[in-house]
C-alpha cells in the first residue's frame, strides 16, 4: 500500500482510576458532578460516550420526580436500539435512595411503531411515571397533544446534538415551545459537545436558561484504570480501498470497521460484496454461529474469528445486532472480535473491548467522526491502546469530483485538529498586563524555576488534567453570559471554526495568507453568528480564547522542535506543557497579539506538504486560490474597526503599502468598507 498520513495525534493518560470510581452514592465522577446541578430547571450535559450519562440522568430524574414536584419523566433517544441504556437499574444498592424502574409497557423503544404515539398519550393519563421513547415518537405525540400536556414533565432528550434550531428540525422548534411556555423540566444530554453541521441546537435566548455541566474527553479518559494511550491517523490511498484495507486492518485486534456508504465515492456500490471481500481478506469462511448470527472465519494462523456483520439483510442483522447487546459480549473478550458496519455501531453502542475504529471514507460530520472514536474509548481490563484510522481517497486534481476530494482533505485535518484540542487538558488563561499581576493556581506545578512573576508562567495541575497560560493583554468578559461562553463554550466555537470550509481552506492552501486573516477576521465572524447579543467586549474575549486554544498546540510544537522533539507529537502532558513554556521563554512574554499571529494550521500544512507530491498541493492551492472574492461588508467592517484601533496605538492609520501583510490588510478593509459605505448612500 502506498500510504499517505495526514496529521496524526498520540495522547498519554494517568490511569487514575478517577473517572471509574463510585462514590457513597454509586455515582462517578461526572455523574455526581451532574447531580449537584440537579435542581437546574434547564440542564445541559456535556460528557464523552462511555462516562455514564444515562446512569446520571437515572440520577436526576429520580430526584426531580421524588423531591421537585416533576410528575412524570420521558427519556427522549435518537435510535430504538438506544433505549435499552435505561433499563431497570438498582441504584439503592449502591447507596442511592431508590431504584430506576420502567414498566415494559412504557419502553416505547419495543413497542411496534404504528401504536406509539396512542401510547404516549395513554402514558400521560397512567399514574405512572417514565417513559421511553424515540425523537420521532416525540414529535408526533408533541404535535398531536400540545405543549401543555407535557407542563410539569421532565423531558430528558439524549443525543441532543440531533436537534438544532434550524427551520426544518422539528424535535428543536417543539424545544423552543417548551421552553418559551417554561411549565416543563429539560434535560438535554451530549457526547459530541457540538453538532456536526456547525448549526447552533439553540438559539441564545433559550441557551442562556441552561445550565452547563461540562465533563471533557481528557478527564474521561485520564481517569481510567486501564486505557493507557490513544492514537489517531489520518491514511491516503489510491485506487480501490479494498486492496488497501489489509494494510490498515489487523485482525488480531478488536475491531469496528465502518464500510464507505454506498453513495461516498469510495464506495464500489456493491455492500454485500465489500462485506464478502472483506470476510476473504481476514481468512477462510467456516459458517454462520446460529446462535449469534456471527460469521466464523479461520485465519491463515489458525485463529478463529468471530465477525458480527451490520451490512446484510435486516432480517439477519437483528439477530446480529441482539447478540451484540448480550451481556456477554461485554464480559467476554471473545465473544466477537470484529464488527463490519454501515450506519450502525457508532451512538449508544457499547462494546468495551473494541481497540481499533477504522472508517473508510467520510460521513456527514465531524460528530460521527467523534462519536466512532468514542466506540473505542471504552476502558477495559487489558486495553491499554486504542486508535482510530480513517482511510480515504487520496485527492487526485486530474478526476472531475476534485471538490469532493478536497472536501474529504478537508474534513480529515479538521478532525485531527478538532480531536487534538478534545484530547489535550483544559486550559485557564489569565489575563495579564503591566499594571496588574496575577499570581499561582494552587495545585500548580511551574516547571523548576516555580512561579515568576512579572513574566511569562505555564503551570501543570497535579493530576494532569488542567493547564494554566498566563496571557498578555487577554480581554475579561464583563456580562454572565460572556463569562458562561469563555468558561463552557470554547470548545464548541472551535469545531465551528474547523468545520468552516472557507477558513480551513483559507488557513491550509492559500499561499498569502495571513494569519490573522484567520484568527481575527473569520474566527470573530463565526463567534459573532453563534452569540449575536453577546457585548463587542465579550464577543472579543471569547475569540480570543477560541485562537488562543487552537494556537496552544501550535506554540507546544514549536517549543518541542527547540527542545529536540518530534514537533508532530506530544504524546503526554508534560511535553505540551514543555513545549509552551520553552517557546514562552524564547518569546518573553505570550500575548494576545503574538497568538493572533500564528496560523493554527501551519503544522497540519506542513505535515501535509510532507506526504503528498508537489504537484497536487500546487493544484489545490490553485484551486483554493481561484476562489477569492471581494471583502465582505462585514469583514470590511472589523478591518476598519481593527484599523482605527491601530491608529489609536500607532498614531497613524495602516498603510496600502506597507511590508507587514496584516497591517496592509487592514488598509484594505478600511477602503473596501468605504465603498460599501458609499455604495449604500443615497
Amino acid at each position: 500500500m502506498t500510504e499517505t498520513t495526514l496529521p496524526t495525534t498520540q495522547v498519554s493518560f494517568a490511569r487514575s482510576g478517577a473517572s471509574t470510581t463510585s462514590d457513597e452514592y454509586g455515582m462517578r465522577e461526572m455523574q455526581a458532578r451532574a447531580f449537584k446541578r440537579r435542581g437546574e430547571k434547564y440542564l445541559l450535559i456535556k460528557s464523552p460516550p462511555a462516562s455514564g450519562k444515562s446512569r446520571a440522568l437515572m440520577f436526576i430524574a429520580l430526584d426531580k420526580l421524588h423531591n421537585q414536584g416533576v410528575k412524570k419523566a420521558l427519556i427522549i433517544v435518537p435510535e430504538r436500539s438506544i433505549g435499552g441504556s435505561f433499563g431497570n437499574t438498582a441504584l439503592s444498592n449502591h447507596g442511592f435512595f431508590t431504584d430506576f424502574t420502567v414498566n415494559p409497557r412504557w419502553n416505547l423503544c419495543d413497542a411496534p411503531e404504528s401504536s406509539t404515539i396512542r401510547l404516549v398519550g395513554e402514558f400521560l393519563e397512567s399514574p405512572d411515571q417514565t417513559l421511553i421513547c424515540t425523537h420521532a415518537t416525540f414529535r408526533f405525540a408533541f404535535e398531536k397533544y400540545g405543549v401543555e400536556a407535557f407542563d410539569d414533565c421532565l423531558i430528558a432528550i439524549d443525543e441532543f446534538h440531533h436537534v438544532s434550531m434550524s427551520d426544518d428540525n422539528v424535535l428543536g422548534r417543539h424545544l423552543a415551545d417548551l421552553i418559551a411556555r417554561d411549565r416543563t423540566h429539560v434535560v438535554a444530554m451530549t457526547g459530541s459537545y457540538f453538532r456536526g453541521d456547525a448549526v447552533p441546537v439553540l438559539s441564545p435566548a433559550d441557551e442562556e436558561k441552561f445550565r452547563t455541566v461540562v465533563y471533557t474527553y481528557y478527564e474521561q479518559l485520564n481517569g481510567y484504570e486501564h486505557l493507557k494511550s490513544l492514537s489517531l491517523g489520518y491514511f491516503f490511498y489510491t485506487g480501490n480501498y479494498l486492496t488497501d484495507l489489509s494494510e490498515v486492518l489487523d485482525s488480531t485486534r478488536k475491531t469496528i470497521l465502518h464500510i464507505p456508504n454506498v453513495n461516498a465515492r469510495e464506495s464500489t456500490k456493491q455492500k454485500i460484496k465489500e462485506v464478502e471481500a472483506i470476510m476473504d481478506m481476514l481468512g477462510t469462511w467456516k459458517h454462520k454461529d446460529p446462535e449469534t448470527g456471527f460469521h466464523i472465519i479461520e485465519t491463515e494462523d489458525g485463529r478463529t474469528l468471530r465477525v458480527a456483520d451490520l451490512v446484510e439483510d435486516e432480517r439477519d442483522r437483528e439477530k446480529v445486532m441482539l447478540s451484540l447487546k448480550d451481556p456477554r459480549a461485554n464480559s467476554d473478550k471473545g465473544w466477537v472480535d470484529i464488527i463490519i458496519a454501515l450506519g450502525m455501531a457508532k451512538e449508544g453502542f457499547d462494546w468495551i473491548w473494541c481497540e481499533h475504529a477504522l472508517t473508510v471514507g467520510y460521513r456527514s460530520s465531524l460528530t460521527e467522526i467523534v462519536q466512532i472514536i468514542g466506540r473505542a474509548t471504552r476502558d477495559a481490563p487489558g486495553k491499554t491502546h486504542a486508535s482510530f484510522t480513517n482511510l480515504i481517497a487520496k485527492p487526485d486534481t486530474s478526476d472531475e469530483a476534485v471538490t469532493d476530494a478536497i472536501n474529504d482533505t478537508l474534513k480529515a485535518i479538521a478532525a485531527s485538529l478538532l480531536m487534538e484540542q478534545v484530547l489535550i487538558p483544559n486550559m485557564k488563561q489569565t489575563f495579564r498586563s503591566s499594571n496588574q499581576e496575577s499570581g499561582p493556581l494552587e495545585g500548580f506545578d511551574y516547571g523548576p524555576g516555580g512561579y515568576e512573576t512579572g513574566k511569562s508562567n505555564v503551570g501543570l495541575s497535579k493530576d494532569g488534567s488542567e493547564i494554566h497560560v498566563e496571557t498578555i493583554g487577554l480581554k475579561e468578559p464583563t456580562t454572565e453570559e460572556g463569562r458562561r461562553v469563555c468558561d463552557e463554550d470554547i470548545r464548541e466555537l472551535v469545531a465551528a471554526v474547523l468545520q468552516d470550509k472557507p477558513t480551513v481552506e483559507h488557513g491550509l492552501f492559500n499561499e498569502n495568507a495571513i494569519p490573522e486573516e484567520t484568527t481575527v477576521m473569520r474566527t470573530m465572524s463565526i463567534v459573532k453568528q453563534r452569540y449575536p447579543n453577546l457585548p463587542e467586549e465579550d464577543q472579543e474575549a471569547a475569540r480570543q480564547r477560541v485562537v488562543a486554544k487552537m494556537n496552544i498546540l501550535e506554540i507546544a510544537k514549536r517549543g518541542q522542535a527547540a527542545l529536540g522533539g518530534d514537533e508532530t507529537e506530544l504524546k503526554a502532558n508534560t511535553a505540551l506543557v514543555e513545549g509552551i513554556r520553552k517557546f514562552a521563554t524564547d518569546v518573553r512574554a505570550l500575548d494576545v497579539d503574538l497568538i493572533d499571529s500564528i496560523n493554527p494550521f501551519q503544522s497540519a500544512f506542513s505535515i501535509l506538504s510532507k506526504n503528498m507530491d508537489e504537484k497536487t498541493l500546487r493544484q489545490l492551492q490553485g484551486i483554493i486560490s481561484a476562489k477569492k472574492v471581494q471583502i465582505p461588508y462585514d469583514e470590511a467592517r472589523t478591518l476598519a474597526k481593527r484599523a482605527l484601533e491601530f491608529q489609536t496605538e500607532r498614531g497613524r492609520a495602516p498603510s496600502i503599502t506597507s511590508n507587514d501583510n496584516w497591517e496592509r490588510k487592514m488598509a484594505e478593509g478600511v477602503a473596501a468598507f468605504a465603498r460599501h459605505v458609499a455604495k449604500n448612500t443615497p
